[in-house]
């Protein structure tokens, strides 16, 4: 589990376990929209994600 930032978009992310570079898929802001649980605040609010 990982805390997602409130205000912004978290573009990379590396796997603390197996230390693979994240990115987001086609379409997407971020890695949380792309492998998340749900969609980042900036999304679900209806807002520009990287603003």
């Amino acid at each position: 589990a990982e805390i997602m930032p409130t205000d912004a978009c978290t573009y990379f992310y590396e796997c603390t376990s197996c230390q693979t570079l994240l990115k987001p898929l086609a379409g997407d802001c971020c890695v949380f929209c792309s492998y998340g649980s749900a969609k980042c605040p900036p999304t679900q609010e209806q807002k520009s994600c990287c603003a």
